[in-house]
């Protein structure tokens, strides 16, 4: 053995007693020196005989296995003197030290022990698999493999189609024989196996038997009691898991039947051409490559475990430290003792990953968690991200969570520090549905604190597009849902993978009864480095949630040595929090945590309890206990930095835009339930019984909705597949939503028919109604006061309907009328023409010279188009031009071709490619004074665009001075591929940055390029509007269905169309309708009434035919609102409901929900004013989960003084002060159905009303 060699271990030992003597100081008394030397070293070693040395550990036994093998390290010093030894007294050292020398022989005839390091470094990889495979280590990690008939029967049955059949269903089939190398498909299709296995008596001496069936796809293993059992996931790759473990019982008994179910998708789908996101292969057929009886050779098994771990020690750890060193001399020294591989082989080898590993390591079992340091660096859960939905259709989400799930469950039996972590309430529901023997084990392992809930979300939401409103529906129904179930709340907010994080999000987390929140995705970004791992996450409003974005930049880490060395070495603010979160697990498509990983893990943790150059790793906690570990650590977070507002993921742009129709189906979605939830409201507190709120409907379409807002869904990047059944489920949505509507409205207003025929309308009762004496009304259902142009159809109207058009269509077809609702949540009738009417409107006039030059104006604002593009712009009243001078404004195309991302990205380079389009063929087709409108086509490429474009005589809002808006309605024929459609104008306006709305307010962001930072946000989202604003006037433009945007310089634009081809080929393809609206605005955007607009301009009048006799004025609920606020113009009221625990079938409990906001950004106080007819006995201020949290003081109203300043309904007042962007959920406390019904009995017998003061008449015609 050389000297070099025997300094390195001797360095080594020291290194490792002092370390363990600081932390343990005693423990470590002595450490052995070795001796180099010829007196006990003989010529011929027994094989895998140690050195003897005084107190032997696992250094001297590595020593004496690397002795015995002549390594490249140690050849040449075998050669040995003859004849007698010198012994030397002990003397003293030079310099005065003590000790006694080695007998350091004189003469060396040895070339030396100096190593090619690089060189071992790179056989290792030869250790296993490969070009050596038969005879390296993967040679003999099976002891026995059988797959004749007389060991494996095997039955099957292919269900039809793209059918999914349960378990129940699909065992009573016919089923036919079948062997190994069959092949099966087309893809997504489903497989069902009756297998036999036939177990011979010389297995039972075996450690493990199991049975290894690989159809190289996804598959499930069930007991023949339909329980399932564990996931199989066949092929090749890192996820591989094709093993099931036969039962000790089944094994004595020497039979063992089981049922698998197989599907033809991989773990992530059926990418045709091998790119994970190219468009599926619909007809791929897959093999079952083996259904064999195998006996694993496990000590073989876990020699490759701890070959693996060295080997990643070796690729992780710094070179040249002692631990990357030690680890590197013992993976080489295995392969050199391994042999043929034989037991003793194996096990002195095993014997040899001992000296880093630590000895007898692998008895401690879990137990080696509890050894070393008290509090662990980093912190390890398993975990499994399934997307609902992306390169496969939700019913196969279906099955890839029982798959995984089970697995896990299988896993926590032989791993007890083993605990795991999901999310999404829409998979366990959807297991509970399905599979509900797993359901229940599920519900066992939560009872027992292995199996933890998090993220409190119906699913793992985009967070860029959902609404305010239904980012709290994804908190309310899913933490409703775990508490049913389990009886908990999720503590811990959780999205790993959404594309970027709205800055309202902290605000709902804590009001859905969490403070924690793990993320990552920010770890994606493509031009700037996140800068903090562990901070406070402060929201729009000032409230803060404790974020961890784990520093190992992913959610489906493989369990490395590389994976917890990054958990540390790229944790971004170490000098206040030393911890992270090590989430692991195959994952995307399913599958979590395999044995190899919890079993690497192990070893990892023996590591770093006798070594330093990693930092320990722990297991048996929840996400919950890291985040408490982290809150205390950091004095409640005050050493924590803080990062404010959204968190802007600088990628997957494109998303804002991406399948069109999807966002245009959530948009209208979430309209639609807000105006259900309205109706059903009035008309459930005016019935009093008589009419039940649809409670359970109203939940399963929000259910739908916040299904589609998955965040692989929403923004349009998953298979076309995935986009059937989404349109699916927002058509269902919609004829159930209109259906609930009219039966609301039919309560409301008896015997009425609606102004726009839905499918659901009785076509007989509609064309009965029509027949008779009627008149138009609108029911507001907004909460601001609005008066608009209707569209009436005249065909088949009665002389009273048309008596209120003020304008005919060309055609003749259709009238103009206007609709004036005073109040919100409240009905509007049309205003009689007259001229009292005539003066409050702003007539449009549309004109052109000829065939290129056309203007519509009214006197507040003024449009040109020229030669095909908008070319002015002009605010009559204040003649100011808003088109800077030189340029116009238009539809434009962008090249648009990211470097890989496709549906997801949309990169900055496709800024540098555009081309203006010019409006053709335009012609007028109104002309006014109500309503005026030009007809323009767009012929690019195979693509035709129709565009509509109009301006009404109605300001936007009812604001004094509100400006008309200009409103593009679209209908396009979109073919193109790769392409990019924008609407910009280029604006006479400047400023350092645009405002977009978000959910419950506004954010700006630059629109300069002083920074990366800035750079970074060329393309971003915003919901209803888009503003571009200096001192005193700005435009917005107005979005229905549209959330990309952007503003570089003056150009505001708005995103239209995208065309990607992966992975939904035809992403886009075919016909398009949408609108956006051009709104100019006097006063910057906080003087403004943008947002009042928006919210306007995406609220459908919701026009009903009624009887002509019908009074409205006495009919309480329908002629003035339940509730207004007055006070601060800054809070709006958006939503009102029935209570989530109100019992309609208890009488004694009615609560009506109401949720108000703070939209401008600064402080602001209310009276929430409730009418008479709806008698309050108590209020209270709720989280979002609607639990109390403060009784509110009910101001009542009492003499006729006080009611006619609180205005002419009002019975009781609540007082609310409200913060910047801050929510507030205001729970009202009704009395009983009798109280009620006297009290509507009360109003109606009231034969006036007082007026309102003249102040608050907003419209008076």
């Amino acid at each position: 053995m050389t000297p070099e060699y025997l300094a390195l271990l001797q360095a080594q030992a020291q290194s490792q007693a002092r370390y363990h003597q600081a932390q343990q100081p005693g423990q470590y008394a002595e450490i052995p020196q070795v001796q180099a030397g010829h007196g006990h070293h003989h010529h011929h070693e027994e094989e895998g005989q140690a050195l003897d040395a005084p107190d032997r550990d696992s250094s001297a036994e590595l020593q004496a296995s690397v002795s015995s093998s002549q390594s490249p390290l140690t050849q040449g010093h075998h050669h040995h003197h003859h004849g007698s030894h010198k012994h030397y007294d002990q003397k003293p050292l030079p310099g005065g030290g003590g000790g006694r020398g080695g007998e350091y022989p004189q003469l060396n005839h040895t070339p030396g022990a100096k190593w090619i390091k690089h060189l071992t470094r790179s056989r290792l990889d030869t250790f296993t698999g490969g070009h050596y495979s038969d005879v390296n280590l993967s040679s003999v990690l099976f002891e026995r493999r059988e797959s004749g008939s007389e060991w494996v029967k095997l039955r099957v049955w292919s269900a039809p189609g793209l059918s999914k059949p349960s378990f129940e269903e699909a065992v009573g089939q016919k089923f036919r024989s079948a062997k190994k190398g069959d092949s099966f498909g087309p893809s997504w299709t489903n497989h069902w196996w009756k297998i036999t296995v036939y177990i011979p008596e010389e297995f039972k001496q075996y450690e493990r038997v199991q049975f290894e069936f690989d159809p190289g796809c996804e598959a499930m293993v069930f007991s023949t009691d339909g329980t399932p059992l564990q996931g199989i996931t066949g092929g090749f790759g890192g996820d591989r898991r094709v093993d099931h473990i036969i039962p000790r019982s089944a094994i004595k008994a020497g039979v063992y039947e089981f049922v698998v179910e197989s599907s033809c998708n991989g773990m992530f789908g059926v990418p045709w051409n091998g790119d994970t996101i190219a468009p599926p292969d619909m007809n791929r057929y897959f093999t079952l490559a083996s259904a064999d009886l195998v006996v694993p050779n496990q000590e073989a098994w876990r020699l490759l475990w701890d070959f693996e771990a060295l080997k990643q020690v070796v690729e992780s750890v710094a070179g040249n430290t002692v631990l990357q060193n030690k680890a590197l001399i013992a993976a080489n020294e295995i392969m050199n003792v391994f042999g043929r591989g034989d037991k003793a082989g194996i096990k002195r080898a095993r014997k040899l990953a001992e000296g880093v590993f630590g000895e007898g390591w692998e008895e401690k079992g879990a137990k080696i968690y509890e050894e070393g340091v008290g509090r662990a660096s980093v912190w390890g859960i398993g975990h499994c991200h399934i997307d609902t939905a992306w390169l496969w259709p939700y019913r196969v989400t279906q099955q890839k969570v029982a798959r995984s799930w089970s697995t896990q469950i299988d896993l926590m039996e032989r791993y007890p520090e083993h605990r795991f972590a999901a999310s999404s309430a829409q998979q366990y529901k959807w297991l509970e549905e399905q599979y509900p023997k797993l359901f229940e084990k599920v519900r066992e392992k939560v009872k027992e604190g292995r199996f933890h809930l998090v993220g409190g979300s119906w699913v793992e939401n985009d967070s860029n597009m959902p609404s305010g409103e239904a980012l709290v529906r994804q908190f309310l129904y899913a933490q409703r849902f775990f508490e049913s179930r389990f009886g908990v709340r999720c503590e811990t907010a959780w999205l790993p993978d959404s594309f970027g994080l709205t800055g309202a999000l902290p605000q709902l987390i804590r009001g859905a009864g969490m403070k924690y929140f793990f993320t990552q995705k920010l770890s994606w970004n493509n031009i700037n480095t996140f800068p903090h791992s562990s901070f406070n996450w402060v929201g729009l409003d000032g409230t803060q949630v404790l974020c961890h974005m784990t520093p190992v930049d992913t959610y489906t880490a493989q369990a490395t040595v590389g994976d917890v060395k990054k958990g540390l070495e790229n944790h971004k603010n170490l000098e206040s929090s030393d911890t992270a979160l090590l989430v692991f697990g195959n994952g995307d498509g399913g599958g979590g945590p395999l044995n190899k990983m919890l079993e690497n893990l192990r070893r990892i943790r023996a590591v770093t309890n006798t070594h330093r150059e990693l930092p320990p790793v722990s297991m048996g906690s929840s996400v919950d206990e890291f985040f408490c570990d982290l809150e205390e650590h950091t004095d409640e977070g005050r050493k924590l930095p803080n990062w404010h507002g959204e968190l802007y993921l600088e990628f997957h742009r494109g998303t804002y835009t991406s399948h069109g129709s999807i966002k245009k189906g959530n948009r209208h979605s979430e309209i639609l339930l807000r105006d259900v939830e309205l109706l059903a409201t009035l008309a459930s507190v005016k019935a009093a019984g008589g009419y039940v709120y649809p409670k359970k409907e109203i939940d399963e379409c929000w259910e739908k909705v916040l299904l589609n807002q998955f965040h692989d869904v929403l923004p349009g990047s998953s298979i076309g597949m995935v986009y059937d059944d989404a349109e699916k489920l927002y058509a269902e949505v919609k004829s159930t939503g209109e259906a609930l509507l009219e039966e609301a409205l039919s309560v409301l207003f008896p015997s009425s028919a609606p102004l726009v025929p839905s499918p659901v309308t009785n076509a007989k009762l509609h064309a009965r109604i029509l027949s008779a004496s009627t008149k138009l009304v609108a029911f507001n259902t907004t909460f601001f006061p609005r008066v608009e142009v209707v569209k009436v159809p005249l065909s088949k109207m009665t002389k009273e309907v048309k008596s209120m058009v003020l304008q005919a269509s060309e055609d003749g077809r259709d009238g103009y009328a206007v609709v004036a609702c005073a109040e919100g949540a409240a009905v509007g009738e049309v205003v009689s023409p007259s001229n009292r009417l005539r003066s409050k409107l702003m007539p449009v006039s549309v004109y052109t010279n000829g065939s290129d030059h056309f203007v519509m104006r009214n006197s507040s604002v003024q449009l040109t188009i020229a030669d095909g593009r908008i070319t002015s712009l002009l605010d009559v009243k204040t003649d100011r031009e808003l088109i800077s001078k030189g340029q116009t404004g238009g539809l434009v195309i962008f090249q648009d071709r990211p470097n890989y991302w496709d549906a997801w990205d949309v990169e900055i380079h496709h800024l540098e490619v555009s081309e203006q389009l010019k409006f053709e063929n335009v012609s007028v087709v109104s002309q006014g004074p109500v309503f005026g409108a030009v007809r323009a086509e767009v012929k690019y490429g195979k693509s035709t665009i129709v565009l509509t474009i109009s301006i009404s005589a109605t300001g936007a809002t009812t604001r004094d001075g509100s400006r008309s808006l200009f409103n593009f309605d679209a209908q396009v024929d979109w073919h193109q591929r790769h392409e990019f459609l924008k609407f910009e104008l280029p604006l006479d306006i400047h400023s350092d940055h645009a405002t977009y709305e978000t959910q419950f307010g506004h954010l700006q962001r630059p629109t300069h390029k002083n920074t990366t930072w800035d750079m970074a946000k060329f393309e971003v989202c915003g919901h209803k509007f888009a503003d571009l604003s200096e001192f005193g006037y700005g435009v917005a433009i107005l979005s229905e269905s549209k959330y990309g945007f952007s503003c570089l310089g003056n150009v505001l634009r708005i995103s239209l169309l995208r065309s990607a081809t992966a992975p939904d080929a035809e992403q886009d393809q075919g016909e398009h309708h949408f609108s956006w609206g051009v709104y100019p605005h006097t006063g910057g955007f906080l003087e403004s009434d943008v947002p009042v607009a928006g919210f306007l301009y995406n609220s459908p009048i919701r026009g009903t035919f009624i009887e002509l006799l019908f009074d409205v004025a006495a009919n309480a609920l329908t002629h003035r609102p339940p509730f207004t606020i007055e006070g601060s113009r800054n809070v709006f009221l958006e939503t009102a409901k029935r209570g989530e625990d109100d019992s309609f079938d208890d009488p004694g409990k009615n609560t009506l929900v109401v949720r108000l906001y703070e939209a401008y950004g600064g402080h602001g106080t209310v009276a929430l004013k409730i009418s008479r007819h709806v008698p309050v006995v108590k209020a209270f201020l709720t989280n979002l989960l609607e639990d109390h949290e403060e009784e509110l003081e009910i101001q009542k109203v009492e003499d006729t003084a006080s009611l006619v300043e609180s205005g002419p309904e009002a019975s009781a007042s609540v007082k609310l002060r409200f913060r910047g962007f801050e929510v507030k959920t205001v729970k009202l406390v009704l009395g009983s159905n009798d109280d009620l019904a006297s009290s509507l009995e009360s109003v109606k017998e009231e034969v006036t009303y007082p007026p309102p003061p003249a102040e608050k008449r907003l419209v008076d015609f």
